[in-house]
């Protein structure tokens, strides 16, 4: 809750892949930002309001009411990076400024609007194996609030490898490592700052692999826009 009202929640995914691709469709039928709102709607209930935006919507549907009307955005964005507005990309980034909060998932890394708030390339090590391997994701700031609730470690069975080096500023507050089976290791859980806003960056969550319907997965997303909603706190 926001004083006497629900969070407002717009999620954003640019649904390119559930529609494109067959294996993806059948993980993610209705989307991968449904089954985003499904967690958030499981996790907080009645204490959120949820809308969702696409690519394809005008305005990406990311409007100045919209946004207006967000308190947290979130972000998925993979195949599509090239065809948000950079109109677009600097309402969403004075929003952010002004105090709205954004959580970037996974692949959202390269969107303009990372790459924008960041001032780095946000490049990274990646290897994309057919059926992935495990990820261990180990929480490493343990009084953080994005942890609540979380096992230690998060084991997700299958996954897209992210690895070091990842090109970004040092995270304002470092919440989650990951380790995966080949060795590498990735800050996956990142929380930054940047004028009035607040940005957590969750890396897990690639298109290929059921990640959004594990609910230790979904905690943290959950946790983690309750985190950025309060840009009027101190830092935790």
């Amino acid at each position: 809750m926001v004083g006497d009202r629900p969070l407002r929640v717009t999620v954003w995914n640019e649904h390119i892949h559930e529609r494109r691709d067959e294996s993806v469709m059948q993980i993610y039928p209705d989307g991968i930002h449904e089954a985003i709102a499904a967690g958030l709607r499981r996790e907080l209930g009645e204490t959120v309001s949820i809308r969702s935006a696409t690519l394809e919507q005008p305005e990406h549907g990311l409007t100045e009411g919209v946004l207006k009307d967000t308190d947290v955005l979130t972000w998925w964005g993979h195949a599509g990076h090239d065809s948000v507005s950079d109109e677009v990309v600097r309402r969403v980034r004075d929003r952010v400024l002004d105090g709205m909060g954004i959580a970037v998932l996974h692949s959202g890394h390269h969107s303009k609007i990372f790459r924008l708030l960041m001032g780095t390339t946000c490049d990274l090590k990646w290897r994309s194996d057919p059926g992935g391997e495990r990820e261990l994701i180990w929480t490493v700031n343990p009084a953080h609030p994005i942890v609540a609730g979380i096992p230690q470690p998060i084991v997700v069975p299958h996954q897209e490898m992210y690895g070091e080096f990842f090109d970004i500023p040092p995270p304002d507050e470092l919440v989650f490592i990951s380790s995966f089976a080949g060795g590498e290791v990735f800050r996956s859980g990142c929380c930054f700052y940047r004028g009035a806003g607040r940005i957590f960056y969750f890396g897990p969550g690639d298109q290929e692999f059921p990640v959004y319907h594990q609910p230790e997965i979904q905690r943290v997303i959950a946790n983690g826009i309750k985190w950025c909603s309060r840009p009027e706190d101190s830092r935790v």
